[in-house]
C-alpha cells in the first residue's frame, strides 16, 4: 500500500491544519476577484472553542471550493492545500484499493454514484463522436435489469438509447445468450458503440456482474465499447472480501469505476468517487469556462472540499487493515442471518463477498416487513423481494430480534 495507511488523531490534524493553511485566508490576503468565501459568520461560528478538535468541521468553516478535475494539473490555487488530499484520496483508491498502475489514473470526488455514473457515459458518449466519428443514435447504454436507476437517468440527459439484459430471478446473473440476443437486437436497430455500465454491487440485490462477458460478447461481434463499473455500493466491500477478483484497474477492459463514500464508507451525504483511466476525462473539458484555472471537467463544477477531506480522514482511520476487520465483521453478521433464514426454510438471494439479503416477498410477514423497516423492490404494485442490508449499525443483537420473530411467524403460518 502506497497510499493507505493508518494515521493517528494528532497525525490527520495536522495534515489537514497544514492543508488549511496552504488554501486561501481571506482574512489575511486580499482576494477581491474569487466569487467565494468562507461560511457566512454571523450564522456559523468559527470562532467556537470546540473547532480546534475537530479539523472536518473547520474545513468546512473554511468553505474550499474544489472545482475541476485535480489529477490533470492545473487547479484553482486559492485551494490548493486541500486539493492535495483529495489528489492523494483519488490516488489511494486508484492504485491501492482499485490495482491502478502508478499515475495511471484520473478522478474526483463526486456527489455521489449518480454522478459519477452520469460522468462516464458523458466522457464516452463524446469519445465515440470526437474519434469514431460516430452520430448519437449510433452509440447506446448496455447494462443489467439489475442496474442502477442513474443509467436510466443518463441516457435520458445524454439522449442515448438504453439497452437492459434481463437477469436470472433466482441467482441475478446475466445469461449469455440472452446478452448476445440483446446486442444483435441493438445493432439490428442501428447501435455501432456501446457503453457498457457493469455492477458490482447492485442496489436491491449487491449482485455482481460478470464484465468479461459483456465484453466477449462486444469482441466478438467487432463492435467498439467503452465498460464503466459501478461500484458505488460494493465497490468499497468486494475488492476487500474477494482480494483475488479482477473487476478492477488491473484489468484492461475496465475504464472507469464509480465509489459511493456515503453508503459503506459512512460519509456525509454527497460524496461519492469518480475514477478513470487517463486520457478520457478531456473529452468532457468545457472550454467555455475561461475563467476556471485549470479544466473545468466535472458534471458538478464548483463542490465541497470538506467531502473530499472527510473521505480522506475515514480511509486514514482506519487504514487497510482496520478496514479490512470491518468488512469482515459486517460480512460474518450476513453470514448468520443466512444461515438463520436458510434453517426456516426461507428463500433468499445474496452474493457472496457482499452484505445484502434480498429475501423473497412472499415469504415474509407484512408486519415485519414494517417493524424491521426492510426495503422492497418497487413501491409501486406488489413487491417481489425485500432486502436487508448490513450497514455498521446491524448487530447480531438487531438480526437476533428478527430471526426470533420470522420463526414466531413460521410457526403459526
Amino acid at each position: 500500500m502506497k497510499y493507505w495507511k493508518k494515521l493517528s488523531v494528532a497525525e490527520q490534524d495536522r495534515r489537514i491544519t497544514t492543508a488549511l493553511t496552504d488554501n486561501i485566508d481571506y482574512k489575511r490576503k486580499q482576494s477581491l476577484g474569487i466569487p467565494a468565501s468562507k461560511l457566512d459568520p454571523r450564522v456559523f461560528d468559527d470562532t467556537a472553542t470546540f473547532l480546534k478538535d475537530a479539523p472536518l468541521l473547520r474545513a468546512y468553516a473554511q468553505n474550499p471550493n474544489h472545482i475541476g478535475c485535480h489529477t490533470l494539473g492545473d487547479s484553482e490555487p486559492f485551494f490548493r492545500g486541500t486539493q492535495e488530499l483529495e489528489k492523494e484520496t483519488i490516488a489511494l483508491l486508484a492504485e491501492d484499493l482499485l490495482k491502478a498502475a502508478p499515475g495511471s489514473c484520473d478522478g474526483y470526488v463526486a456527489s455521489g454514484g449518480t454522478e459519477a455514473n452520469l460522468q462516464a457515459v458523458w466522457i464516452y458518449r463524446n469519445y465515440f463522436v470526437r474519434e469514431h466519428g460516430a452520430a448519437i443514435d449510433q452509440i447506446a447504454i448496455l447494462s443489467s435489469a439489475d442496474t442502477h436507476y442513474s443509467v436510466a437517468k443518463a441516457a435520458n440527459l445524454l439522449n442515448l438509447r438504453w439497452y437492459s439484459v434481463p437477469v436470472g430471478h433466482d441467482d441475478r446473473s446475466i445469461n449469455a445468450a440472452v446478452l448476445n440476443e440483446t446486442v444483435d437486437k441493438a445493432l439490428a436497430e442501428g447501435i455501432q458503440y456501446v457503453i457498457v455500465i457493469s455492477n458490482l454491487g447492485s442496489t436491491m440485490f449487491g449482485s455482481i456482474d460478470d464484465p468479461e462477458m459483456y465484453a466477449g460478447c462486444l469482441q466478438q461481434k467487432n463492435i467498439p465499447f467503452k465498460l464503466h463499473v459501478d461500484g458505488a455500493f460494493g465497490g468499497f466491500i468486494y475488492p476487500v472480501s474477494t482480494p483475488g477478483n479482477t473487476i478492477d484497474f488491473s484489468n484492461p477492459i475496465v475504464s472507469s469505476f464509480t465509489l459511493d463514500a456515503h453508503k459503506m464508507l459512512q460519509a456525509p451525504y454527497g460524496t461519492g468517487v469518480f475514477l478513470i483511466r487517463k486520457g478520457l476525462m478531456e473529452y468532457v473539458y468545457t472550454k467555455e469556462a475561461g475563467y476556471v484555472n485549470g479544466m473545468d471537467i466535472t458534471l458538478s463544477g464548483s463542490r465541497s472540499g470538506a467531502n473530499a477531506i472527510a473521505v480522506w480522514m475515514i480511509l486514514q482511520s482506519y487504514g487497510p487493515f482496520g478496514w479490512l476487520e470491518k468488512i469482515n465483521t459486517l460480512l460474518y453478521r450476513t453470514d448468520w442471518c443466512c444461515q438463520q433464514l436458510q434453517a426456516l426454510g426461507i428463500r433468499f438471494f445474496r452474493q457472496q463477498g457482499m452484505n445484502i439479503i434480498t429475501i423473497r416477498a412472499t415469504d415474509l410477514d407484512a408486519e415485519l416487513v414494517v417493524k424491521y423497516g426492510l426495503v422492497p423492490d418497487t413501491h409501486e404494485g406488489d413487491p417481489q423481494w425485500y432486502k436487508i442490508v448490513i450497514m455498521d449499525h446491524v448487530e447480531l443483537d438487531d438480526l437476533q430480534a428478527f430471526i426470533q420473530d420470522v420463526q414466531q411467524w413460521v410457526g403459526v403460518k
